[in-house]
């Protein structure tokens, strides 16, 4: 009975044991922000200011750009089928900054805007990004961009 109740308590430990060597979900490798950024082109999502839906005040124009970075931290903006007057088409140098907490482009993404934004959020399928814009006939407000694959 001593023996058998041996086998059990060994049998026990060595399934606890080996059952806690599996690697955990916290093993697994994330992504860099450059990974995330660079992995494929964005487009226009949404916009908000204060809350509101603001996206009805950004051309049409605007909205059908396709915006690419690539690792060499250079980028492009390509007109849709819907072209802004003038062409927002072009090249870019772009960089995080801040702690990966800002982003900076050589060019404007929007007219009204400027090219540094706030990171608000940066995932697999988003880019959030803020900054002031002015959209007449508003005044200047903090504008959050959404972007998405």
């Amino acid at each position: 009975m001593k023996r058998l109740n041996l086998i059990i308590t060994l049998s026990l430990l060595a399934t606890i044991f080996l059952g806690s060597c599996s690697k955990s979900s916290d093993d697994s490798t994330s992504k860099t922000k450059t990974e995330l950024i660079t992995q494929s082109s964005w487009r226009f999502d949404h916009a908000t200011a204060a809350g509101f839906d603001v996206s009805s005040q950004i051309p049409s124009c605007f909205k059908d750009n396709v915006v690419t970075f690539s690792s060499s931290n250079t980028g492009s903006v390509s007109e849709g089928t819907d072209v802004c007057s003038p062409s927002y088409a072009g090249n870019f140098t772009w960089a995080f900054q801040s702690n990966e907490s800002m982003l900076h482009l050589s060019a404007s993404l929007f007219s009204g805007g400027s090219g540094d934004f706030t990171i608000v959020s940066l995932t697999e399928t988003n880019l959030v990004i803020s900054q002031q814009m002015t959209i007449a006939p508003y005044p200047a407000t903090t504008v959050e961009i959404t972007f998405k694959h």
